[in-house]
């Protein structure tokens, strides 16, 4: 028996219990993963409060990094032994667990496990929000919201190596100063600082090509109003909560806008595009260009509490479980 972390019912961080659970033997494709660590992310918080419905009882969690113990049958991808990570397989916050070999990507020497679990669902987030939703180039000026977060952080590195300027919206002046440290050139404290009028006064009323929001309903409509004329907003998130419908006639108005609502579910599809995905990844962070920043971990059985301190927004950068 091994344990895990289930819902039995959606709600508040207290529907999170530590379970005993059994794990069965690898199947078809499958391996047994002894998982060293998790990463915390927000869409963990909309499964448990049925904002995303899961099939109860749920194991949450999206991503998470372990050795493989077992193999079943047919599985080429990875051997036993091998440290791997992964994201999009439900059922993270578990000791061990059974997932798809398809899914596992090798870790090289220079990747511990935790920046891994820290890495992957992040990371690959940020690879196709900036190398392919909207391909950021050199003179870029963009706007990141919740520039301090986990992805955020991310995205300001990454941004910034690739020749952007980064704008960033954040909630203090520590989670400024942060952000600050990691590649964004103008952080803008969305507490005391309208950030329409900041992003106009910092581009000389031109606007941005695109904004990237994963924040939702406090932001999706001004964030139209930062973008030029034919940018693009990227709606990724909703930490605030879901948006209003959209009015299309506003794309318009604001001047012939592209709104998209993309996930890593469909820019990772395939297992060619997963690895490719990751190798550029892993090869950012080996250069230097992008550090993770794991500024929380909890034991695995204290993830009601992980998930009490991502709500009320007092986290900053990446939080994993640790196992």
């Amino acid at each position: 028996m091994t344990h895990a972390i289930r819902i039995h019912e959606t709600g508040g961080p207290q529907v999170l219990r530590w379970d005993e659970v059994t794990v069965a033997e690898p199947g078809q494709g499958e391996v047994l993963l002894r998982q060293t660590a998790a990463g915390l992310n927000f869409i963990d918080t909309y499964h448990r409060s049925g904002l995303y419905p899961v099939k109860l009882p749920a194991i949450l969690g999206m991503e998470g990094a372990g050795i493989v113990d077992r193999i079943g049958p047919g599985v080429t991808e990875v051997e036993t032994g091998d440290r791997v990570a992964y994201c999009m397989a439900p059922g993270a916050y578990a000791e061990q667990r059974l997932v798809a070999a398809r899914q596992l990507i090798k870790l090289p020497e220079s990747i511990d496990d935790r920046t891994a679990a820290a890495l992957m669902l992040k990371g690959m987030t940020a690879h196709y929000l900036l190398r392919r939703t909207y391909p950021v180039k050199r003179g870029d000026t963009i706007l990141i919201h919740a520039a301090a977060g986990g992805v955020g952080l991310i995205m300001c590195q990454w941004a910034k190596h690739l020749g952007a300027r980064v704008i960033g919206t954040v909630g203090s002046d520590e989670k400024a100063a942060l952000a600050k440290a990691h590649g964004c050139d103008n952080p803008i404290i969305y507490t005391r600082t309208d950030f329409v009028e900041a992003v106009k006064t910092l581009t000389g009323t031109k606007g941005v090509p695109v904004v990237y929001d994963s924040v939702g309903k406090d932001t999706l409509l001004k964030s139209m109003q930062c973008l030029q004329p034919r940018g693009m907003l990227v709606s990724f998130g909703q930490s605030s909560g879901t948006p209003a419908p959209l009015d299309i006639g506003l794309l318009n108005t604001h001047g012939s806008l592209i709104v998209t609502r993309p996930s890593l579910a469909h820019y990772a599809s395939t297992r060619p595009e997963l690895e490719a995905a990751a190798r550029e990844l892993f090869a950012v962070v080996n250069s230097g260009a992008v550090r993770v920043e794991i500024r929380q971990s909890y034991p695995l059985r204290e993830a009601a509490l992980a998930h009490a301190n991502l709500e009320a927004r007092r986290t900053a950068g990446s939080t994993i479980l640790a196992i």
